[in-house]
């Protein structure tokens, strides 16, 4: 995964009643774009250093309806 500052990380519930996480990536760990990512969860601003599984997926920053909500 490789993830620029601005993109959005989507993290999807992979069990039932697993909410949907949504933030900004604000830092990249790697200059080539690798994890670890910090990011600002969109829902309670909170800012956390993340590795991300095979559960996640990006939203590159400007993209089209990109999601702006966190169920």
């Amino acid at each position: 995964m490789i993830a620029h500052i601005g993109d959005r990380l989507v993290l999807d519930g992979i069990h039932l009643g697993d909410a949907r996480r949504v933030g900004t990536i604000t830092a990249v760990g790697h200059p080539d774009g690798a994890p670890p990512y910090e990011v600002r969860w969109l829902a309670d601003g909170t800012t956390t250093l993340i590795f991300p599984g095979p559960d996640a997926h990006l939203e590159p920053a400007g993209q089209p309806g990109t999601t702006t909500a966190v169920s």
